[in-house]
C-alpha cells in the first residue's frame, strides 16, 4: 500500500516498499530549515488537519524534494521499523512553508476585510445622497403632478360653470313653450267636447245605424283630428316634460360634478403645497396599500366630459324639442278648422243614405237567422256524438277496474292490459275533442245571437237616426275658438 500516514491508533502490517515519494527521517531534514522553500500558492486548503497526509501529497507534488527521495532510497528495513514513533510527532506540525502562507492569507484577508469594509462606507454614503437625490426629485415630481392635476380640475370646473348657466337658461325657456302648449291643450277641449256630443248623441242609434256614413266619418275624423291633435299635444308635453327631466338630471350631474370637483379642488391644491415643513403632516401607516380610487385619469376626464357631452346634447334636444313645439301649436290650429268646415258639409247627405242602410239590414239578419239554426244542429250532434263515446269509455275502465283484482302473478301486463289503456286514452281523448268542439260551436251561436240581436234593435230605432242629425247635432255646431287661443296666447 503507498504509505500517505494515518491515525495515532493506525498499525503497520509491513514496512513500506522504497519509493519516489518517501520523505527522510526527521534527524535527515534537520537542514532543511536553512533554506526555505519558495513561495508557492497552493490550491488547497491551509487549514491543515492534524493527519499528516496533506504535506505527504504536496511533498509528492513538488520536484524540489526529490533529494530526500534518493536518499529515502537508502534507508533499509531494520531502521524504519523505530522510525515510527518520530515521524508521526513530526506530522502532527506545519511546516515554515504553510507558516508563511498562513500569514500571508491573514494579510489578504485583513485587506480584504478592510477593503471591504471602505468600499461599504463609501457606497452607503453614495447611496444615502443618492436616495436622498431620488426621493426629493420624487416629491417635485409629485408636486408637480399635483400641480398639473389642480390645473386640470380647474379647466374641467369652467367647463361645467359655463354649461351649468347655459342648462339654467334652456331649461328656463323650454319651461315657457310647456305652459304655451299646456293652455293651447286645454283649448282644444272644447271643440272635443262638441264633437264628442254628436257622436254621443248618435251613439244613440243602435245597430246599423251606426254605420261610419259621410257625415259619421268626418264627425270621427273631427275627433280623430282633435285627438291627434291632443295626443301630439300630450306627446309633446311628455316631451317636454321628459326633457325637463333630463335637464334636471343632467343639471343635476353637472351641479354634483362640479360640488366634487370643488372639494378635489380644495384637496389637490392643499395637497400641492404641503412640504415637509407643513403643519398637519403626519404619519399614516398602510395608507398606501388602501386602494380607494374609483377612476382613473382617462375615465375621470371621460366621467366630466361625459356629462359635458350629456348636457350639450340634452341642450340641443331641448332647442329642437321647443322649435317642434311652436311648430305643432300653429299646425294642429289649421288642421281642427279645415276639418270643423267638413263636419258641417256632411251631415246634408245623411238622410239619403238611411234608406239603403235599412235594406243591409233585412240582408244581413236574414243571413244571421240562418247561421243560428245551422250551428243549434251542429251543437245537437255534438252532444249525441259525446254520449255515445261515454259507453265506451265505461266499458273499457270497467274492465281495467276488474282486471285489478286479478291475484298475484296474474296481474300480467299482457297485450289485453295495454289494449285497455291505449282504449281509454284513445276514446278520452275523443271526447275530449268533441267537447273542445262543443265549446266553440256554443260559443259561435252565442256571437250569433248577440248579432243578432244587435240587428233587431237597429231596426227598431231607425226613426230616432234623422231626429238627432237635425235637431241635435247641427245646433250645437255654432261656435268654435280662435286661432289665436289655440295656439296658446291668451
Amino acid at each position: 500500500m503507498e504509505l500517505l500516514g494515518s491515525t495515532l491508533t493506525a498499525t503497520y502490517a509491513h514496512p513500506p516498499p522504497a519509493s519516489a515519494s518517501f520523505l527522510p527521517a526527521i534527524g535527515t531534514i534537520t537542514s532543511s530549515y536553512r533554506d526555505r522553500f519558495p513561495h508557492r500558492n497552493l490550491t488547497h486548503s491551509l487549514s491543515l488537519p492534524w493527519r499528516p497526509n496533506t504535506y505527504y501529497k504536496t511533498a509528492y507534488n513538488y520536484p524540489t524534494l526529490a533529494p530526500y527521495s534518493s536518499r529515502s532510497q537508502r534507508v533499509c528495513e531494520s531502521t524504519m521499523l523505530p522510525f515510527v514513533s518520530n515521524r508521526t510527532t513530526f506530522f502532527t506540525r506545519y511546516t515554515p512553508d504553510d507558516w508563511y502562507r498562513s500569514n500571508l492569507v491573514s494579510f489578504q484577508e485583513s485587506n480584504s476585510s478592510r477593503h471591504n469594509s471602505e468600499r461599504l462606507r463609501v457606497d452607503t454614503s453614495r447611496l444615502i445622497q443618492d436616495k436622498y437625490q431620488q426621493i426629493r426629485k420624487t416629491q417635485a415630481h409629485s408636486t408637480q403632478n399635483l400641480g398639473e392635476r389642480v390645473n386640470d380640475i380647474a379647466f374641467w370646473k369652467s367647463e361645467i360653470t359655463h354649461e351649468l348657466d347655459e342648462m339654467i337658461g334652456e331649461t328656463n325657456a323650454l319651461t315657457d313653450i310647456k305652459r304655451r302648449l299646456e293652455r293651447g291643450l286645454i283649448e282644444t277641449e272644447a271643440p272635443l267636447q262638441v264633437s264628442r256630443e254628436c257622436l254621443f248623441h248618435r251613439e244613440k242609434r243602435m245597430g246599423i245605424d251606426l254605420v261610419h256614413d259621410e257625415a259619421e266619418k268626418e264627425l270621427l275624423a273631427e275627433v280623430d283630428t282633435i285627438l291627434c291633435c291632443q295626443e301630439r299635444m300630450r306627446q309633446h308635453l311628455d316631451k317636454a316634460n321628459a326633457q325637463l327631466a333630463s335637464d334636471r338630471s343632467a343639471q343635476h350631474e353637472l351641479e354634483k360634478d362640479l360640488s366634487d370637483k370643488q372639494a378635489a379642488l380644495r384637496i389637490d391644491d392643499k395637497c400641492q403645497h404641503l412640504r415637509n415643513t407643513s403643519e398637519g403632516v403626519s404619519y399614516f401607516r398602510g395608507v398606501e396599500r388602501v386602494d380607494a380610487t374609483v377612476s382613473v385619469p382617462e375615465t375621470w376626464a371621460k366621467f366630466t366630459d361625459d356629462n359635458v357631452l350629456r348636457s350639450q346634447s340634452e341642450r340641443a334636444a331641448s332647442a329642437k324639442l321647443r322649435e317642434e313645439t311652436e311648430n305643432l301649436l300653429i299646425v294642429t290650429a289649421n288642421e281642427m278648422w279645415n276639418q270643423f268646415n267638413k263636419v258641417n258639409l256632411a251631415f246634408t247627405n245623411r238622410i239619403a243614405e238611411t234608406v239603403d242602410a235599412k235594406n243591409k239590414i233585412h240582408t244581413h239578419l236574414t243571413k244571421i237567422l240562418q247561421e243560428i239554426f245551422q250551428t243549434e244542429m251542429t251543437i245537437e250532434s255534438i252532444k249525441k256524438a259525446i254520449k255515445e263515446k261515454s259507453a265506451f269509455l265505461k266499458v273499457a275502465q270497467t274492465r281495467l277496474d276488474e282486471r285489478t283484482r286479478r291475484p298475484n302473478v296474474e296481474l300480467c301486463r299482457d297485450m289485453a292490459q295495454l289494449r285497455l289503456v291505449n282504449e281509454v286514452y284513445e276514446v278520452d281523448e275523443t271526447i275530449q275533442t268533441l267537447q273542445q268542439r262543443l265549446r266553440d260551436s256554443e260559443d259561435t251561436l252565442q256571437s250569433l245571437a248577440h248579432t243578432k240581436a244587435t240587428l233587431e234593435h237597429d231596426l227598431a230605432v231607425k226613426a230616432n237616426t234623422l231626429y238627432i242629425d237635425q235637431e241635435k247635432c247641427m245646433s250645437m255646431r255654432n261656435s268654435y275658438p280662435s286661432t289665436l287661443r289655440l295656439v296658446g296666447y291668451c
